[in-house]
């Protein structure tokens, strides 16, 4: 990748001006937290907390982008799915326009539904073999009472294909197994795209794509902001199309947010232990940065669950753990200065995690750890271990 777009939080006058007119919409997690019961997790005592008191908010006017990193088990799509109304959170709001999703009126719903659109996966599954692909878009159409007639219906179809950059004879009319993941994947994007939504979650859009069109995909993503005025929720488990899409990034861990702020900050000054380890976890083409080492086994350590939920869940990981990470939950700190040498602590301040209320703009770079507390102000500051050199 040769440039990095601008960061979505911030809006050029362009952007203002041309998205001006479109109604401030705003969509929040206010403190959710979900966890699935059964057999299965009968060694974490019953329940797996997948989301643990999250917070965050997304809005329409100007047009941003929020970006969700995480490995494999983290709780992103289950925060997807709460977004998108697909699953209640047991403790928590989700609201839109500052009302619970559960509770809105029928024609809220309706509005809501089509405010919201999600973008999933996996190409391959989400399409029924038996019908044509473009059924997807056609169905849509109908379900929102979005033309009068077919040739109507035809013109926003084809509209909507071709801010996707697909040509309609290509996939018009054709069957899953004709399409390429590509295809597929940007005829759901068409798909959110023809209802002109304030809002969309993409969870994981270019996992299944091949290195060439999945940078394709996300520029048609971020042209979305620009010329559409559609904010996006891009929730991924890789630091390089997190970089490449830019934007507000929060860092998720066993269920929780551990890190937040824009791109920039967290990706070049990483302040949380288990963000300095996913970025040591990324190859580097350059010939002359090689592994000299492994990496301690307490960093290969993978992300095992836990049925206890009063502490810092990443102490196991921890190269830096403390005696209270085992005991109490870290808050949130801010995160100010820069690091002047390896035993110096940056200059933290303690204040509450960012309120809901507060938009990705307005959430400074902070951190949820101890190493940042004032009163441990003699601990080492935590540099990323890369074994590199």
């Amino acid at each position: 990748m040769t440039s990095t777009p601008t960061p979505a939080s911030t809006a050029s006058p362009s952007d203002t001006e041309t998205h001006g007119t479109r109604p401030a919409r705003h969509l929040r997690l206010e403190s959710v937290t979900h966890a699935f019961r059964g057999a299965a997790y009968r060694h974490l005592g019953g329940e797996l907390v997948a989301v643990d008191d999250v917070s965050m908010s997304l809005a329409s006017n100007p047009p941003q982008i929020v970006t969700l990193v995480g490995e494999s088990g983290s709780g992103k799509s289950t925060v997807a799915r709460m977004l998108l109304g697909l699953l209640k959170p047991a403790q928590g709001r989700v609201t839109f326009d500052g009302d619970d999703i559960y509770q809105l009126s029928s024609q809220g719903r309706s509005s809501y539904r089509r405010a919201v659109q999600g973008v999933f996966q996996d190409p391959y599954g989400i399409f029924n073999p038996f019908f044509r692909a473009d059924r997807v878009l056609w169905k849509a159409i109908d379900r929102f009472g979005m033309a009068r007639n077919r040739a109507d219906a035809l013109a926003v179809i084809e509209q909507s294909l071709a801010a996707v950059q697909l040509r309609p004879t290509d996939v018009l009319g054709r069957y899953p197994h004709q399409l390429s993941g590509g295809q597929r994947q940007r005829i759901m994007l068409a798909r959110a795209h023809l209802l002109q939504p304030a809002f969309i979650v993409a969870d994981e859009p270019v996992s299944m794509l091949d290195a060439a069109v999945r940078v394709h995909f996300l520029n048609i993503l971020l042209d979305f902001r620009t010329q559409y005025g559609m904010s996006t929720l891009f929730i991924t488990h890789d630091l390089s199309n997190a970089f490449y899409v830019g934007g507000q990034l929060l860092v998720m861990s066993r269920g929780r947010i551990v890190e937040r702020g824009s791109t920039d900050d967290v990706m070049m000054r990483p302040a949380h232990p288990y963000t300095q380890l996913l970025l040591a976890s990324l190859p580097s083409a350059d010939p002359d940065v090689r592994w000299t080492d492994r990496m301690t086994d307490t960093e290969q350590t993978t992300a095992k669950p836990s049925a206890d939920r009063t502490r810092c869940l990443f102490a196991e990981r921890c190269p830096h753990v403390m005696d209270r990470c085992w005991h109490e939950v870290p808050p949130t700190y801010a995160v100010k200065g820069e690091p002047s040498g390896d035993t110096e602590i940056r200059t933290s301040t303690v204040r509450p995690a960012p309120s809901a209320d507060a938009t990705a703009d307005e959430q400074a770079h902070a951190v949820a750890c101890f190493l940042y507390d004032p009163a441990e102000r003699n601990s080492p500051l935590p540099l990323a271990h890369s074994g590199k050199t």
